[in-house]
């Protein structure tokens, strides 16, 4: 018997999530964030799923885990001293950058530009050129580029980048200066450009490789702690493998050799989690809202897979990394809710509580109001669930808490919680709005997954604003971004630059391009022990109109480019320009970049059994317990989970109750649970989706 082990670090919690691969039995562990040293939580919330489950650590086999070390990395500037060598004349080239100031009109005013990641003092150029098409101009001075590099070890750099004009067409002169690097600086890790990032646009492409090499030491010395403290807990042969941003796995070598694929690795998995089930109920039209105790990410699911985009955003770094398109809102659990005197107008977020001292109710020091106090006054978190199974909540301190928004309003305690929980969904729905409305996506077109620890507690209100039903709740819903770690797949990619008009293609060479870039990521996962013949392939296209900037990212078959030929990326970036901006040209077209993309079988793990019979509804009732909704006291019935069986019709008002999360259903809804659990919310006698 064999079992895999999801882990997702959160700012408040540490979620596991183990599955028996042969029962499709789950079992599920949450454990406090440790922010100091993440792993020690991660070998925590181990040692705990180990102990509750019964299971002996030497049976599991694979650890799949989402990071959060290299978000933290870039957002609180603590990463490498990185050293930057660029071609000669080109020094400055994050300095130029694209001149892009947030904000409004007046932006510029106000906007501090943070300090740049490889400083000007730490550059270096490298007496070398390489043309548009890959030929070597200028042959690269050695002996020159050696004495600079001397120079920059001894100014104490942590980590280099080599970054040089036109080497996405050819590396040659990086390779060439990475083997003197080796040299000059044995231990100091290099990234080249030619190898994170084979793209044009020398500013993007030196962007994105200096953060990598920013956070690289920071991510590589996470990992090896991580992987050497777990192979001697578990076993020598148990695999590692880390979620990327784009929702696919990497082997910890290759994670730690470009982390910078890791930027939104733990909002991934809360969208690979919810592809799971809400495939498996029939759902393939989804938009997603994980609230967690700091955040609340969104996403867009259609056909079972996620939106991704090809630039991941973090605080005011932008890289050229693919990444699930999520958006994040600062509302989560522990967003702390105000009155400025000024205005006496009640604000939500978005500084938040945190894990250390976290909302009042927790009862481990914290004061301030938050949302989770304002669900505890209103009785949708009832006082006595006992969080992660064994946190218990205060009642009494979050009451005393709300009770200061109460009195700077001159409102009622429970008038004053229902407030603070309506503009954090507010918060929620504007973000939800982004990713479907603001993109062309009717929303009621859509199905509505509520997950992560306070996801369930707002899942019906959000599906009132958005008219989105059924909404859908999955099981272990507050660990549920350990689910999608533990049941993606391994993934790589590699890419390479085409810019060239439609009309002067050849076809023939735009496979012979794709099919070199599929043999590279054959060979990739190759080397991860996953057979050629048991990979799935898909090639894309970064398409425009000729002259335009922006870029439209097709996927396509190789066998459908191979027999329709290119027409078939026009006429889908038509169709996608024509819905993201009502419009289409009849201009030339242009192609920009070309990708393959390799992934692993999905792992194959036992759907849970249900028994034949039946429970009684009646059964999963544990009691009841008042609830404030809509400026009314009511009596919501309280239901245990884990004794609701497929078909059940849950009415409202209803909580319901487990260990990760509660769900939380209004007066005249139901929730229905559906052939592989998961609980469908919606409208009495509403008659679902054409």
């Amino acid at each position: 018997m064999s079992f895999r082990l999801g882990v997702d670090v959160g700012g408040t919690f540490t979620d596991l999530l183990l599955i028996n691969d042969d029962t499709g039995a789950t079992y599920t562990a949450k454990v406090p964030s440790t922010p100091s040293d993440s792993s020690q939580g991660v070998l925590n919330g181990i040692e705990k799923i180990c102990r509750t489950s019964g299971i002996d650590a030497r049976e599991i086999r694979s650890v799949m885990h989402g990071t959060t070390v290299a978000t933290n990395a870039i957002l609180t500037q603590k990463g490498a001293r990185v050293g930057l060598v660029t071609t000669q004349g080109y020094r400055q080239v994050l300095h130029i950058a694209r001149s892009f100031v947030p904000g409004g009109l007046g932006g510029w005013v106000i906007f501090n530009k943070q300090p740049l990641l490889a400083s000007l003092e730490h550059t270096v150029e490298a007496i070398e050129r390489v043309s548009a098409k890959g030929e070597v101009v200028t042959e690269l001075d050695e002996a020159d580029i050696r004495g600079k590099l001397e120079q920059l070890r001894d100014a104490g750099i942590e980590a280099l980048t080599v970054s040089l004009i036109n080497a996405y067409a050819s590396g040659v002169n990086e390779e060439k200066i990475a083997v003197i690097a080796a040299e000059v600086m044995p231990d100091i890790p290099v990234s080249l450009s030619s190898r994170v990032v084979p793209e044009m646009q020398e500013y993007e492409r030196t962007e994105t490789t200096v953060v990598n090499s920013f956070v690289r030491p920071e991510v590589s010395n996470y990992l090896d702690h991580l992987e050497h403290e777990i192979k001697a807990r578990l076993a020598d042969d148990v695999q590692l493998s880390i979620l990327r941003s784009d929702g696919g796995l990497a082997t910890c070598d290759s994670a730690s050799y470009t982390p910078v694929n890791l930027l939104l690795s733990g909002p991934a998995g809360g969208v690979a989690g919810a592809i799971w089930f809400c495939s498996r109920g029939g759902f393939d039209k989804v938009l997603t809202f994980d609230v967690g105790g700091t955040s609340t990410d969104v996403a867009l699911i259609e056909n079972n897979s996620a939106r991704l985009r090809r630039e991941t955003r973090v605080g005011d770094v932008a890289v050229r990394a693919p990444s699930v398109d999520v958006r994040t809102v600062g509302a989560g659990g522990g967003s702390i809710a105000f009155v400025p005197e000024l205005t006496r107008a009640l604000r939500v977020g978005p500084d938040s509580a945190g894990a250390e001292p976290g909302p009042a109710a927790y009862n481990k020091g914290g004061e301030q109001p938050t949302v989770t106090d304002a669900n505890v006054v209103l009785g949708y978190l009832p006082a006595n669930q006992k969080l992660g199974g064994d946190m218990e909540i205060r009642r009494d301190l979050a009451e005393a808490a709300v009770q200061k928004v109460a009195d700077g309003m001159g409102v009622s305690l429970k008038e004053a919680a229902e407030g603070i929980v309506r503009i954090a969904n507010e918060h929620m729905f504007g973000a939800l709005r982004l990713i479907s409305v603001e993109q062309g996506y009717d929303p009621r077109e859509f199905a509505l997954c509520g997950f992560g620890g306070a996801g369930p507690l707002h899942a019906n209100a959000l599906g009132i604003l958005m008219d989105a039903w059924p909404v859908i709740v999955p099981p272990s819903p507050g660990v549920l971004c350990a689910y999608g770690d533990a049941t993606t797949r391994v993934k790589d990619e590699a890419s390479r630059s085409l810019v060239k008009g439609f009309s002067k293609l050849d076809q023939a060479q735009v496979v012979e391009i794709l099919e070199s870039l599929t043999q590279q990521v054959n060979r990739s996962l190759e080397g991860q022990d996953i057979p050629r013949q048991d990979q799935t392939i898909t090639w894309q296209a970064d398409v425009r109109y000729q002259g335009q900037a922006l870029l439209l990212t097709q996927d396509v078959e190789p066998d459908e480019l191979k027999s329709k030929g290119l027409g078939v990326l026009q006429t889908a970036f038509d169709a996608e320009h024509q819905q993201l901006f009502s419009f289409s040209l009849d201009e030339e077209h242009e192609l920009v970049n070309l990708r393959a993309i390799a992934r692993a079988p999905r792992p194959n793990i036992t759907e849970k059994e249900w028994t034949a019979e039946a429970e009684q509804l009646s059964d999963a009732v544990t009691g009841e317990s008042p609830i404030y909704f809509d400026g009314q006291d009511h009596t919501a019935t309280l239901y245990d989970r884990e004794k609701l069986w497929p078909g059940h019709v849950i009415p409202g008002p209803a909580i319901v109750t487990e260990m990760d999360s509660t769900t939380v259903v209004f007066p005249g809804y139901q929730a229905e649970v559906d052939k592989v659990g998961n609980l469908l919310i919606e409208p009495v006698g509403h008659k679902g989706r054409e």
